[in-house]
């Protein structure tokens, strides 16, 4: 069964979309730095099981619209480039996968709009509600953005978010040596570079994790400075890394670093909608040492408070940041259990 390539007309963007099979619609969001190719393992494995399986490029990546106005990258238009794909489409309804930025795009969509989605399912960032990326002590939204994570992050550094958004000193880091920082950051936040460092979540301050850990930038310092030096990964060959790096040597970081860049904008945008619970059935799969799995430990305890349908989460064992790379068999199966629950 063959993959399809096409680009979609909507809302006012091109958006690049790769799909196999027929049947009910799934549809894969990435996130960041990542490509429709992220999801090589779940299109075939979901077309096999009798669904219309679609990854897409967010626009601002790959072969999708690019754009130079920072606020072309702000949530509102996220989540509206996610319904014109539906519709594009020709459906109705989709169930909606997303990963890293991907998933708080899903959560939002299905929270936003519940009538174009029969079923959400979050990889790596829990459901925050309007706080979109919750983090320790702040899990769903509750201060502002830009105060909370000033005091996280303590004296002397920047959290990632705030040193990605500047659009500045990170893109200059990045293109110093893209090949090299895109493979130092895959490998530093997988499963292996992790143990490999010694990460453990035994008796630990998750706030001390953060401030000791890559997503803290000392003032005057690069985010490259606290990688861990690269090694090999199993599950992510030399011709894979080469699809990513050729891919951003084209289009650059700009879109992608500018959803960062939208944080505090789009919390203020979502804040209406404080207070209602997501409608729809919703499922969470998670990497035992993904940063974003870990420090959103909150919002997962407590995700039936504001999800009203919440089908329970699945944790890898051993498992970094790049799930449905790292554990491709792990992550189709929670999928497929999730997907047959809705029939």
């Amino acid at each position: 069964m063959e993959a399809r390539e096409q680009r979609l007309a909507v809302n006012g963007a091109r958006l690049y979309a790769v799909e196999q099979g027929e049947g009910p619609l799934v549809l894969f969001v990435h996130g960041f730095p990542e490509l429709a190719y992220s999801w090589r393992h779940q299109l075939p494995a979901l077309a096999e099981a009798g669904y219309r399986a679609v990854a897409i490029e967010q626009r601002g990546y790959g072969r999708s619209s690019k754009f130079w106005e920072p606020e072309a990258y702000r949530i509102d238009r996220l989540i509206a480039d996610i319904v014109g794909v539906v519709q594009a489409l020709d459906e109705s309804q989709a169930v909606i996968v997303g990963h890293d930025w991907g998933a708080p795009v899903v959560w939002s969509a299905a929270w936003m709009h519940p009538e174009y989605f029969r079923g959400v399912v979050g990889m790596s960032v829990p459901f925050a509600g309007k706080g979109l990326i919750g983090v320790p002590g702040n899990p769903f939204g509750e201060r502002p953005l830009e105060d909370y994570q000033r005091e996280l992050v303590g004296p002397g550094q920047d959290f990632y978010h705030t040193y990605w958004s500047t659009l500045g000193p990170i893109i200059n880091e990045i293109e110093e040596d893209l090949a090299e920082w895109m493979a130092d950051l895959v490998y530093s936040v997988s499963g292996e570079g992790l143990s490999a460092a010694g990460f453990s979540l035994d008796a630990a301050d998750p706030v001390e994790l953060i401030r000791g850990s890559a997503v803290c930038i000392p003032h005057g310092a690069r985010m490259r400075d606290r990688f861990s030096p690269v090694q090999p990964v199993p599950w992510l060959s030399a011709a894979d890394l080469a699809v990513y790096v050729e891919a951003f040597e084209r289009s650059g970081f700009h879109g992608p670093l500018s959803y960062y860049r939208n944080l505090p904008a789009d919390q203020r945008l979502l804040a209406p909608l404080a207070g209602q619970p997501l409608e729809v059935p919703a499922a969470f799969i998670g990497g035992e040492l993904d940063v974003a799995t870990w420090w959103g430990a909150e919002e997962r305890t407590r995700a039936a408070e504001v999800i009203r349908d919440y089908r329970g989460e699945t944790i890898l064992p051993g498992c970094g940041h790049w799930i449905q790379q790292e554990r491709p068999q792990e992550t189709n199966a929670a999928l497929l259990a999730f997907l047959a629950g809705l029939n």
